[in-house]
């Protein structure tokens, strides 16, 4: 489980607390603006319906002061054509009504499309960096329900919006054109209702952004005990699991209980004051009134728009709150969304490849990132990276690799083997010295070409949920299934997949579960195979395979590895005897290098390592002979 009392998802809770982002806003609101027809139907329907809420006082008023001019005297009223009106005003809300939730909810699936769509895309550009320090389930909080916050604030936040202002400025000039005096008594509230909420603004806030970072953890908490089910109970991790999750669902308790309880003060004042608002209408009306200077029907339209006005105010105090949660959210996936890789092409490459892509619209044949071109010649020269500065894990590397050699690496665990490769494939750059391209520096190269033209086979290999025939595939997707079977029966793969009834239409299962440890590593092999990259790295491919996959995989390697430039980090020796080259890493650096029989001669590191898994491999195979039933 991670640490969720160290974990840090980069935002400094006291400094944000203190205000409103109005810069995100505008960047979120830019999701919206994707669709202004919609936008202005839902606009026209929360208009509509605003201004008709306003005009059913002003029909009540004109039937009053009919009844009453017909009570004293006057001719009889005309009552059907206020009917008339209060059944045109009703089809127009209902039709508004069943307009705007159509348009809202078009509007929300769009902008949460669009927002995950955008955050998964900036997903695939970023630099493994970013992965190293961000659990999984930080990440899918972002995706899911940190999305659908915010497409609903956007959505229905901005129909509100526009009803809540439309309806509270109907209302104002219709009340100041009916009594201005008595409007300034009723807005007289207004002012101590505005610092009221500014003063719950900064307190909503903090507690909102607690409330999701801490279900950031506790999804991160859910995926990884789900991940590492086998190992919690392997070593009875059970209770321990229990502790950890409970402290983050307790602590998810008490934010979300202070957040709610600020919202339930908020919103009982806004309409405390409302109340307020309505009894001072009432009273110094009914005294107006009294005074013969008001008629009745103005009073009446003035309680039923004072209690109305407050009506917007309610809603939008409640938006306001689901604001404060929503920009807990926007802060955080905008981040997701903005995430600049560690790792990009630079400028000058940019420039190069749009000149490029401009000379094959005009049919040249310049290619600035490379193109099809050739790798003769890796060289790394005085290399070094840390991911720690303190800490260096390579330190003044140099190496030259030529099309065509095979380059095993050993050495201890932890010694930087697979830091090594890391780097050549850019998936970190060297903190320090280069890594050259035939004399380029590969910083100097589109990042594209370079690892479209390199080969992975990892040691635990992942293979996604689909047929097999879709997983070698992925190597190369426009390969045809003639060349995807061909893939596999050099990799060695093709024999058991054809032992499946359905062949290569057989489903791996969810992460390859239908496949054995072995399986998945011929897949992964095949995989490699159909992409036909320049360079090929195998990172203790063979190290969790048995002997017999093991042996199909080094018959396919044999054809595999000609003609271009391999790096094999082995953990088994045996296995790399035919390296053209074998590097000796140890804390860092190149203890040693040379050929097998070289390094054998040498007697140094290489020979001691062989030695001793010589030694415990024929103890082995003396144990298994002298085994009962053998």
């Amino acid at each position: 489980m991670y640490d969720d009392e160290n974990y840090d998802d980069g935002f400094d809770e006291e400094a944000l607390a203190s205000r409103i982002n109005l810069d995100l806003w505008k960047k979120l609101w830019s999701y919206a603006a994707r669709y202004p027809t919609e936008l202005k139907w839902l606009a026209a329907f929360a208009f509509s319906t605003a201004l008709m809420e306003v005009a059913y006082p002003l029909l009540t008023k004109g039937v009053v002061d009919a009844v009453d001019t017909h009570l004293k005297g006057g001719p009889d009223p005309v009552l059907w054509i206020w009917g008339v009106g209060y059944f045109v005003c009703t089809v127009i809300i209902c039709c508004s009504i069943a307009g705007f939730i159509y348009m809202a909810g078009k509007i929300r699936t769009h902008i949460a499309h669009d927002i995950r769509e955008d955050g998964f895309a900036n997903l695939q550009r970023l630099s493994f960096s970013f992965y190293d320090y961000r659990p999984v389930g930080w990440l899918m909080a972002r995706m899911t329900s940190d999305s659908e916050r915010l497409s609903n604030i956007l959505a229905w936040g901005f129909l509100d919006l526009v009803w809540g202002f439309t309806m509270m400025l109907g209302i104002a000039v219709a009340m100041f054109v009916m009594d201005w005096q008595l409007a300034l008594v009723v807005f007289s509230v207004l002012p101590f209702l505005a610092w009221i909420s500014a003063r719950f603004q900064r307190r909503i806030l903090k507690s909102a952004r607690m409330v999701r970072a801490t279900n950031s953890r506790i999804t991160g908490s859910f995926n990884e005990a789900i991940m590492g089910v086998m190992t919690s109970k392997a070593f009875v991790r059970e209770a321990a699991n229990q502790k950890d999750f409970t402290r983050l669902t307790d602590r998810m308790n008490e934010a979300s209980v202070t957040n709610l309880r600020h919202a339930a003060v908020y919103l009982p004042i806004v309409i405390t004051m409302a109340s307020l608002a309505t009894g001072l209408a009432l009273a110094v009306g009914g005294m107006s009134m009294i005074a013969n200077t008001m008629a009745v029907s103005t009073l009446i339209a003035f309680m039923a728009y004072t209690r109305h006005f407050f009506d917007p105010i309610e809603q939008l105090g409640h938006w306001f709150a689901e604001m404060q949660m929503a920009q807990a959210s926007a802060e955080r996936i905008l981040s997701l969304i903005e995430a600049e890789p560690a790792i990009a092409d630079t400028d000058d490459v940019l420039a190069a490849m749009a000149v490029q892509s401009q000379n094959q619209t005009e049919g040249g044949t310049f290619a600035a990132d490379g193109g099809q071109q050739l790798i003769n010649q890796l060289t790394l020269k005085n290399v070094s990276f840390a991911y720690d500065p303190a800490k260096p894990v390579l330190d003044k590397i140099d190496l030259t690799v030529n099309r065509g050699e095979t380059i095993a690496i050993v050495g201890p665990t932890g010694g930087g083997k697979s830091t090594l490769v890391n780097v050549i494939c850019r998936f970190y750059e060297p903190t320090g010295g280069q890594v050259l391209i035939d004399g380029l520096d590969y910083r100097q190269r589109s990042l594209h070409w370079l690892q479209s033209n390199i080969g992975m086979v990892l040691q635990n290999a992942h293979v996604f949920s689909g047929s097999i025939m879709e997983n070698i595939r992925y190597g190369r997707l426009e390969a045809t299934d003639e060349e995807v079977i061909e893939a596999a029966k050099i990799a060695g793969a093709h024999e058991f997949i054809s032992a499946f009834p359905d062949g290569y239409a057989s489903d791996a299962g969810e992460a390859g579960s239908r496949l054995s440890a072995g399986q998945k590593q011929l897949v992964s092999f095949a995989r490699a195979v159909l992409a036909d990259p320049q360079i090929l790295v195998m990172d203790e491919a063979t190290s969790s395979v048995d002997t017999e996959t093991e042996r199909r995989i080094q018959q396919g390697m044999q054809r595999v590895l000609a003609g271009r430039i391999a790096f094999i980090i082995a953990h088994r020796l045996s296995t790399i005897r035919g390296a053209d080259r074998i590097i000796v890493i140890e804390d860092g650096q190149i203890a040693e290098q040379g050929s097998h029989h070289e390094l054998m001669a040498a007697r140094g590191h290489y020979y001691n390592l062989y030695r001793q898994q010589s030694l415990q491999e024929s103890s082995r195979q003396l144990q298994d002979a002298s085994a009962p039933g053998t």
